[in-house]
């Protein structure tokens, strides 16, 4: 039997999340952590739940403990894991995580999540989805390289759309040309994409102009750039031409580990809702607000229909020039 629509299919790491309890400058100082579940796809995807969106994820974990924890974790927050891979052979993939309002310190403790496979990838899900969407730490390394390539190229063929996190970091991938390469060939069949201005520099070099950025992504094929500039907002970009430019808003930080994720769940919600660039902008604004006020995933399940009747009311934040965006004329 066909499955049922699945909004968002996310493939790649599901993990483990040791976060510092106390705010420090990095890692060496934090003396404790508490246990969350994390992975830039598993949070896309319980966020994507949160919402109300039908959610699933392909991922590879183990069967001891740490998978227990992360298979009740995704479940309890609506996630489909029908797809999910628990392997007894593999140990679940672990990050210790700094606690900062800044760009935090990490280190990664990797097994399980680079071990998923092509044969692992189920095109029944991939048929039910309307998004696929994977992050490039799920790239950095084989097999789980080939499987999200293979599932892009199965999710192209059916015409889904499809979506890529550049979340490059040389920490994990240390073959900055190589990711080139693979991304290059990826993004030929993405139709959307969400860097923050720190990935795209990590990618294409750290004194690349901010449109410069945004063009490499539109010449490898992407339609639809998103970027994120940290305490400056965001912006849309469509084709090469700014769609959109939306300030942020001081609030208080509890911790930005997986703002991006939160920012991107938004976004994608209210894209497959039907909304315009624009009012996803909009929308992902206010779904990252809310997790950056909270350590982990967002909090209780969120009405998304409230939140775009609020749209209309701040719409004249937008701006439409690249005049307007901080250093958009370079």
């Amino acid at each position: 039997m066909a499955q049922p629509p699945i909004d968002i299919l996310t493939i790649g790491e599901t993990l483990i999340d040791f976060i510092a309890t106390e705010k420090t400058n990095g890692l060496r100082a934090a003396d404790t952590f508490r246990r969350h579940q994390g992975g830039s796809p598993a949070n896309i995807a319980v966020n994507a739940a949160k919402l109300g969106l039908r959610a699933a994820i392909i991922s590879k974990i183990g069967a001891e403990a740490f998978g227990n924890f992360l298979t009740d974790s995704l479940r309890e927050n609506g996630v489909i894991t029908d797809f999910l891979v628990r392997d007894s052979t593999v140990r679940s993939s672990v990050i210790f995580i700094s606690h900062t309002t800044g760009t935090p310190e990490f280190e990664a403790f990797r097994d399980g999540d680079f071990q998923l496979s092509p044969a692992e990838i189920s095109t029944e899900a991939i048929a039910a989805a309307r998004v696929v969407h994977a992050s490039t730490f799920a790239l950095s390394k084989e097999p789980c390289r080939s499987a999200v390539m293979a599932a892009f190229e199965t999710a192209h063929r059916l015409g889904k759309t499809i979506s890529l996190d550049p979340n490059f970091s040389p920490v994990i991938w240390p073959n900055r040309a190589e990711a080139l390469d693979v991304l290059a060939a990826l993004f030929k069949m993405v139709k959307i994409t969400k860097a923050s201005l720190d990935d795209a520099r990590r990618l294409f070099g750290a004194e690349t102009p901010l449109r410069a950025a945004i063009d490499h992504f539109h010449d490898w094929g992407a339609e639809t750039v998103v970027l994120t500039l940290g305490g400056a907002g965001s912006l849309v970009s469509q084709n090469g031409a700014l769609v959109g430019y939306l300030p942020s808003r001081p609030i208080a930080i509890a911790d930005v580990t997986g703002a991006g994720d939160a920012f991107w769940a938004g976004y994608l919600t209210a894209r497959l809702d039907g909304h315009s660039p624009e009012e996803c902008l909009l929308f992902a604004r206010e779904i990252v607000e809310r997790k950056l006020l909270v350590v982990g995933t967002l909090p209780a399940a969120i009405d998304r229909a409230e939140i775009y009747r609020q749209l209309p009311k701040i719409a004249d934040e937008l701006r439409h020039r690249w005049e307007d965006v901080p250093n958009g004329s370079k």
